[in-house]
C-alpha cells in the first residue's frame, strides 16, 4: 500500500532545507543552544541563555507577534510534522517574527538536551520516568512539564515492492528482530500469507542505531502487548539488538539502510514510509486483524488509550480496525526558568499546534489530539514559567 502525495514531497523538500540551516541532524552535530540562539544582537548586555530567568519583560513586534527564537531538539518521529508547523504554519502565517529551530537528533539526545537545560524544549515517544522527572526538579528547581502532541504508529517498511501488504503478526516480527527467523519464505511467515509464494530471500533487520523514542515505542509492543510471545530484549529508546543486523541514524537512517540492503526491512515512523512510498507490512491486531498503518488506523489506535493526568501512558493490545504499534510523540517544557520572551513563544507556538495544527499533521500520517484531550494539554502548556 504506498501513498505519495505532493506535499509530502514538499515537506521532505522542507525537512532538507532546515536540516541544512540547522547544520545537520545527528547526535554528532553540533546543535545551537539556547544561549547561541539569544546571541543574535552585539548590542545585547546580557549573555543569559534563553532558559534562565533574566527579568526581561519580552520583545512584541509592531504588529502584536511575539519577536523571539526558540531551540528545541529530539524525536525524528515528529521531524516532517514539526517543519511543517514551523515553516508552513506557525512561522509563515501567524508569526513571522518567530524563529523556532528544531534538532531531529533522536529521543534519547533530545532527552539529554532539555535535561541539560542547553534548548528551550525536547521532544520524545518515551515518556519522562518519574525518576527522571525527579532528577530534573533537582536540577531545575521546579517541575519539568511533558504534555501529549500527537500520534503516530510505527510500521514496518521493505526494501522490495514484491512484500508490500506482507501480513506479520508481533511474534514473527520479533522472531526476525532476535534473528530466529532469517528468511522471507520461512514457515512462520507463510503461515500468514497462504495465498502467497513467498521468495526465498535472506532478511536484514535494519533498527534505530541511537537512542530512540521510535525504538521505544517499537520495543514497549514486541515487550508488553499481550499478543506477542518470545520477545526477550527488554524495552525502551535503546536495546542490545543482535549480529545479523543493521544500524541507521534516525528514522532517516533506517530508511536509507532499507534503501540501500536488499532484503531489507525497518521499523519506522509512519509518516517517512507514507512520504517516501515505502511498501509496508500488514501487522495483525489484537482481534487478528491484519492492519496498514494509515492515518484512520491509528486515529483507532490512539483512541483506545487511557491517558492519566501525568500524561504517563503507552498504548496497547490494540484492537478493532487500530493499528496495533502505535504511540505517542510527548514536548518536554519547564514550569520556571524562561525569560518572559521565551515563555510567552512557547506557550504561543505549543497552543497553536494543539489547536489548528491537526489538519498538517493528519496530511503526514499523524493523528491529533481530540477535543477534550487538547483542553488538558493546553491546561499544560499554560503551566509554562508558572513557578516563577
Amino acid at each position: 500500500m504506498r501513498t505519495t502525495t505532493r506535499r509530502a514531497a514538499a515537506t521532505l523538500a522542507a525537512i532538507a532545507l532546515l536540516a541544512a540551516a540547522c547544520g545537520g541532524g545527528g547526535l554528532d552535530s553540533e546543535i545551537p543552544t539556547a544561549d547561541d540562539a539569544q546571541d543574535t544582537d552585539d548590542t545585547d548586555d546580557s549573555d543569559d541563555a534563553d532558559t534562565s530567568d533574566d527579568g526581561d519583560d519580552g520583545d512584541e513586534a509592531a504588529g502584536g507577534t511575539i519577536a523571539g527564537d526558540l531551540v528545541g531538539a529530539g524525536a525524528t518521529f515528529v521531524n516532517p510534522v514539526f517543519v511543517d508547523w514551523i515553516l508552513d504554519g506557525y512561522q509563515a502565517t501567524v508569526n513571522p517574527d518567530a524563529n523556532i529551530n528544531y534538532q531531529s537528533i533522536g529521543s534519547g539526545g533530545g532527552i539529554e538536551q532539555f535535561l541539560l537545560e542547553q534548548v528551550d524544549f525536547g521532544a520524545s515517544e518515551r515518556y519522562l520516568r518519574d525518576d527522571t522527572l525527579e532528577e530534573a526538579r533537582e536540577t531545575r528547581g521546579c517541575d519539568a512539564i511533558q504534555f501529549p502532541i500527537v500520534f503516530g504508529s510505527v510500521t514496518i517498511a521493505f526494501h522490495d515492492e514484491f512484500y508490500d501488504g506482507l501480513i506479520l503478526d508481533g511474534t514473527t516480527i520479533g522472531d526476525i528482530f532476535e534473528r530466529r527467523i532469517t528468511n522471507y519464505n520461512d514457515p512462520a511467515i507463510q503461515a500468514l500469507n497462504p495465498d502467497r509464494e513467498l521468495r526465498d530471500e535472506d532478511i536484514i533487520p535494519v533498527h534505530r542505531s541511537d537512542g530512540s523514542g521510535t525504538t521505544s515505542v517499537f520495543t514497549t509492543y514486541l515487550d508488553l502487548d499481550d499478543e506477542v510471545e518470545g520477545w526477550t530484549l527488554g524495552n525502551g529508546t535503546e536495546v542490545q539488538w543482535p549480529s545479523g543486523t543493521i544500524g541507521g541514524q534516525g528514522n532517516e537512517g533506517v530508511a536509507a539502510a532499507v534503501q540501500q540492503n536488499p532484503g531489507g526491512l525497518g521499523y519506522l515512523n509512519q509518516a517517512y514510509v507514507l512520504e517516501q512510498g515505502f511498501p509496508q507490512a500488514q501487522v495483525i491486531n489484537a482481534d487478528g486483524n491484519p492492519v496498514f498503518a494509515t492515518l484512520e488506523a491509528t486515529t483507532v489506535g490512539a483512541e483506545v488509550a487511557e491517558i492519566p493526568d501525568n500524561f504517563q501512558f503507552d498504548i496497547l493490545n490494540i484492537g478493532g480496525d487500530g493499528f496495533p504499534i502505535t504511540g505517542t510523540a510527548w514536548v518536554f517544557v519547564w514550569e520556571c526558568g524562561y525569560d518572559d520572551t521565551t515563555a510567552a513563544l512557547l506557550k504561543d507556538f505549543w497552543s497553536w499546534a494543539v489547536t489548528e495544527g491537526g489538519p498538517q499533521a493528519e496530511a503526514l500520517g499523524y493523528a491529533p489530539l481530540g477535543p477534550s484531550l487538547q483542553d488538558r494539554v493546553l491546561d499544560a502548556i499554560d503551566r509554562i514559567n508558572s513557578a516563577e
